[in-house]
């Protein structure tokens, strides 16, 4: 008997369709987040065979944001996110007035009133939080400048979204929708209302904004480090799960901020506790499993037929989102000093719309202020800007190597081989000029032990590390380091690779170490690797890529305690032999 199991039915052909799709997209070189979305419009209302639950996956969507801007918010500060302020606040407010007018002057050819098309061009005006990140993180970009800025941006416009969805119903009047100014004769335009609930919004967002600064960063970090001593692992990862949808929960129900924003302020809460890498690595499995269920929730969204029924609207929809959003954010971040690569990635990073501008899209067509073309126009829109996104970065990273070869032939004509590469937008990345040197690869648990050991001997130590927190120490202590992501082929060669004595991949990620190790061997292939491991196969498959040495942790755990059971009461007794049956064993003494 098959019971009607609607939540089982919505995962198992979510994620086994978007693994099917992601693996082809993978193979044809795009990217997968591609075949996700292709899985969504398989499974969804408007093309033959099995439908999903469209609900539901909405909610397991909402779960895939909470825990991404979790995790980003583990790698942020609130030093980072001041640092940027001073382009984030003012560039998100200008590049969403550019995106709101663009969306006006198209509803206004349409003969909509203006109404419709200020509510339709700010659901264009706002990017995806999951798209964002997941493009940053592919490049290993959210810890760079870049990232801080477009982090910066994106919060920005989340504020302001919060702001919109909570004034649009006391503008509904104003706007040509729902609001009936008979039932309010002495204040006709609701503006008693709008100026209520813009102070008790922004009232609710300080209060959030304090309560996480003042008890928050007190609490937070205190219930993990109390759950870590116990010493449970199980408990631990239930614990962090527990903050990040807990806290985003709680932001949500009772001061009125968005999941994304309430889970952002939790995890950068917790960055300044030791224990949040920790936190990063148990919460990263299901953060990637529920962010590929968001992309086959959009996927849903779409009607294919809608290419057929209003091509030229849906064009010019799109044209608004990936050229006329990214054009004004372009000549927003130069006109800050900012240099062309910085103003490019979050150019790219901004061609998009996603999650709110369908909760903005909704309420509209719920206060009779946006037609239901409108609603149609952003969710189309919205699907292939997503799925041009990864092209305009594809793009951009074909014009960011072209860039550096075309330099790189300048400097070898000029004045023989060319130096590494670096890209100009970040000048502290200076290609070391050590030899006869260290590289360790991560300064987390291991990585920093082994620094530790090395910073007694003659050898000179280079470090390649992500986190800006630990970039700076390390720096502050004169420990020359380089800042990103060893994955990145221009950060390995400014490393120095090819004059050093050895390599220490300290990271925990097997698969990225093998990368590393790979890219290393052919830049030096007598250079000494040494990798770390936490299984046979990961053993094997670093082994395969050119490591020298990998140290498994558990096995060398194992050794380090027959080592101390020899030194505390000798070595055991090798065993006797069995006795035969019917004869005694021999006497061992």
């Amino acid at each position: 008997m098959l019971h009607h199991t609607p939540l089982i039915a919505t995962i198992v052909a979510g994620l086994g369709l978007a693994f099917v799709l992601g693996a082809v997209a993978n193979r044809l070189r795009i990217s997968p987040l591609v075949g996700y979305l292709l899985a969504g419009i398989a499974v969804g209302p408007f093309t033959p065979g099995f439908v999903a639950d469209q609900g539901l996956a909405n909610e397991l969507a909402e779960i895939g944001v909470i825990l991404l801007m979790f995790g980003v918010g583990l790698h942020f500060s609130l030093a980072d996110l001041m640092s940027v302020k001073a382009i984030a606040i003012p560039g998100a407010i200008a590049q969403i007035a550019v995106a709101t007018l663009l969306g006006m002057a198209l509803g206004w050819t349409m003969g909509w009133p203006p109404g419709a098309g200020f509510v339709f061009g700010l659901a264009l005006s706002v990017a995806s939080t999951v798209v964002l990140l997941r493009a940053l993180q592919e490049r290993r970009m959210v810890d760079s400048e870049r990232g801080r800025i477009a982090v910066g941006w994106l919060i920005v416009e989340d504020l302001a979204m919060v702001l919109a969805l909570v004034l649009l119903p006391a503008l509904a009047g104003l706007l040509g929708g729902s609001f009936d100014p008979a039932t309010r004769p002495d204040d006709p335009l609701g503006a008693r209302d709008v100026l209520t609930t813009v102070g008790l919004t922004l009232a609710k967002v300080t209060a959030f904004v304090v309560l996480m600064l003042v008890v928050g960063r007190r609490i937070i970090p205190w219930i993990l480090h109390y759950v870590a001593h116990t010493g449970s692992r199980e408990l631990f990862r239930l614990c962090v799960l527990a903050v990040a949808l807990g806290v985003a929960y709680g932001a949500a129900v009772l001061f009125g901020v968005s999941f994304a924003l309430g889970a952002f302020f939790a995890g950068m809460i917790l960055s300044e506790s030791p224990l949040s890498q920790r936190a990063a690595e148990e919460t990263l499995p299901l953060r990637d499993a529920f962010a590929v269920l968001f992309f086959v929730s959009v996927g849903m969204l779409f009607d294919p037929y809608s290419l057929l029924r209003d091509p030229l609207p849906l064009l010019a929809t799109v044209l608004i989102i990936v050229a006329g959003k990214s054009v004004a954010a372009f000549l927003i971040v130069r006109a800050f000093g900012y240099g062309s690569g910085t103003a490019l990635t979050i150019s790219a990073s901004l061609a998009q719309i996603g999650e709110f501008s369908f909760i903005l899209a909704g309420l509209g067509v719920s206060l009779h202020i946006l037609p239901e073309t409108g609603r149609s126009l952003i969710l189309a829109g919205a699907i292939l800007s997503i799925l041009a996104n990864p092209f305009l970065f594809a793009a951009l990273d074909a014009l960011r190597a072209r860039a550096e070869r075309a330099r790189a032939a300048a400097a070898t004509a000029a004045a023989g081989p060319p130096p590494p590469v670096q890209d100009p937008e970040l000048p502290e990345l200076v290609p070391t000029q050590l030899s006869d040197h260290a590289v360790i690869i991560g300064y987390g648990r291991v990585g920093s032990i082994v620094g530790e050991g090395l910073a007694g001997t003659a050898w000179p130590v280079l470090v390649v590390e992500e986190r800006q927190t630990l970039v700076d120490r390390l720096r502050g202590e004169g420990t020359e380091v380089l800042p990103g992501n060893a994955a990145d082929q221009t950060l390995l060669a400014a490393a120095g690779l090819e004059r050093a004595r050895m390599l220490f991949v300290a990271i925990p990620e097997a698969f990225e170490a093998g990368q590393i190790v790979a890219s290393a061997r052919a830049i030096n292939p007598g250079l000494r690797i040494v990798a770390r491991a936490h299984s046979d196969a990961e053993v094997e498959h670093l082994r395969g890529h050119g490591a020298d040495e990998i140290v498994m942790g558990e096995r060398e755990i194992a050794r380090a305690m027959l080592a101390y059971a020899a030194a505390a009461v000798g070595p055991p007794a090798a065993a006797a032999p069995a006795a035969e049956p019917g004869r005694e064993a021999p006497d061992a003494t």
